[in-house]
């Protein structure tokens, strides 16, 4: 059997996603040491942070474009292990999940649907979920994604490709602003319901979640947490306005992964 953890990562004309997925990478190992990491992206540079660098299978779908989301669904494909976890670059892990393993390795695909504030509380906010109230979808949050080689998954995958290929004809019957792009969590929200949210989710294993640091999931005055909150970067804690994070780190704003990099990571 062989699991770890994939980050699909591609630097657009604003964003340096693969150091993003770098630091992430990092801070992976300095918490599960004997964890496999691997990147998929356009760029096959190899870098000592992951144990492979993988071409995307099928390249880049619009490599004009600055819309990297619909290169998504080669995750699966590319993924070069059986039971996979899927993270977005811009995670940090601030503590082990190796225990997720056990649970999730019993199921072909479990997609996140438990987000927390940086108190660590599960959040009921709705301020970022219109799209899904609207047209009654499963809470889906595709920045942790977990699935097994198998026949779901591939279906799921392969729905995934047709949503993102098909996008306009989509919409067309959905409730949102017909000029809507196709964002993974809508994507993934409307896959879950094609394949059957039952085969897709596991809204119990609320321990599979992540801190969000969005604007209003954090009462905040403003989209910059750093400008309102105190946080500490130090080699096995993340503390935000002196909470202790214990689960994945969403920290959104691009920029603070250079704070992780220069504080933890120097070179």
């Amino acid at each position: 059997m062989t699991k770890g953890f994939v980050i699909l990562a591609q630097n657009t004309a604003d964003v340096d996603y693969v150091k993003c997925a770098e630091v992430l990478a990092q801070s992976i190992k300095a918490q599960m040491p004997s964890a496999n990491v691997s990147l998929i992206s356009d760029n096959t540079t190899l870098c000592k942070a992951f144990d492979q660098v993988i071409k995307l299978p099928y390249g880049d779908i619009d490599p004009t474009s600055n819309w990297k989301l619909s290169n998504d669904w080669q995750v699966y494909e590319a993924s070069p292990y059986e039971y996979t976890i899927k993270l977005e670059a811009d995670l940090y892990l601030p503590s082990s999940i190796d225990h997720w393993w056990h649970t999730l390795q019993q199921r072909d695909v479990v997609i996140s649907t438990t987000i927390r504030n940086f108190r660590q509380d599960i959040s009921t906010s709705r301020a970022y979920r219109k799209f899904i109230d609207d047209n009654a979808l499963p809470d889906c949050y595709n920045a942790i994604t977990y699935f097994k080689k198998s026949d779901t998954a591939r279906l799921f995958f392969e729905v995934v490709r047709d949503i993102f290929e098909n996008w306009n004809q989509y919409i067309a019957i959905l409730k949102c602003n017909r000029d809507e792009l196709p964002t993974t969590d809508w994507v993934y929200a409307i896959a879950s319901h094609i394949v059957g949210v039952e085969k897709t989710t596991l809204p119990s294993f609320t321990a599979m979640s992540m801190v969000h640091m969005k604007q209003f999931i954090n009462d905040l005055p403003t989209t910059d947490w750093t400008d309102t909150f105190v946080y500490e970067i130090l080699p096995h804690t993340l503390r935000v306005n002196t909470s202790p994070q214990l689960y994945p780190f969403h920290y959104q704003l691009k920029n603070f992964c250079d704070k992780i990099s220069k504080s933890l990571y120097a070179r």
